[in-house]
C-alpha cells in the first residue's frame, strides 16, 4: 500500500516522487510488453475505451442484452445441433433453449424485444435426422 500524502505537499510533486523511487528501485524494469509498441491500428478514430474493449475481445467477453444473448444462443445451438451425436442430446438441447426462451418470455424485456417463440422441439429432431441421413 502507498503511503499517504504528506500535508502541505502538492499532490503532482507527491506522484512524481513516487514514480522517482519506484524507477530508482526497477519496479518498471521488467514489466510484461516492455519496450513493445501498443496494438493500435492507426486507420481507426481514436476511443477511449480502446483497450477495454480489445481486453474484452482477447477474453472472448462481450457484453449484450439478455435477449440479444438469448438470440445468439439459439443462433449457436441451431447451428450446433448438426454435429449432434445423438437424438436425445438434440432433444436436450433444444428443452433447455425452450426453456429460456419460455423464461424470457414471461418477464418484462430489459432490452430490445426478444422475437423469439419456443421450437418445436419434434421438428428439430426430424430436421436433425434428414440432415444425417
Amino acid at each position: 500500500m502507498t503511503e499517504r500524502k504528506p500535508p502541505g505537499v502538492s499532490f503532482e510533486s507527491f506522484v512524481d516522487k513516487q514514480i522517482r523511487d519506484a524507477e530508482r528501485r526497477g519496479d518498471f524494469s521488467s514489466l510484461p510488453g516492455a519496450g513493445k509498441p501498443l496494438d493500435t491500428t492507426p486507420d481507426t478514430l481514436y476511443d477511449e475505451n480502446w483497450w477495454v474493449k480489445q481486453k474484452l475481445a482477447r477474453e472472448g467477453f462481450s457484453v449484450l442484452p439478455p435477449s440479444l444473448a438469448l438470440r445468439k444462443e439459439a443462433e449457436d445451438t441451431l447451428a450446433a445441433i448438426g454435429s449432434a451425436p445423438s437424438e436425445r442430446v438434440v432433444r436436450a438441447r433444444m428443452t433447455e433453449l425452450n426453456d429460456k426462451i419460455r423464461d424470457m418470455m414471461f418477464k418484462p424485456p430489459p432490452g430490445p424485444p426478444l422475437g423469439l417463440k419456443p421450437y418445436d422441439v419434434d421438428e428439430i429432431v426430424e430436421r436433425w435426422r434428414r440432415a444425417r441421413a
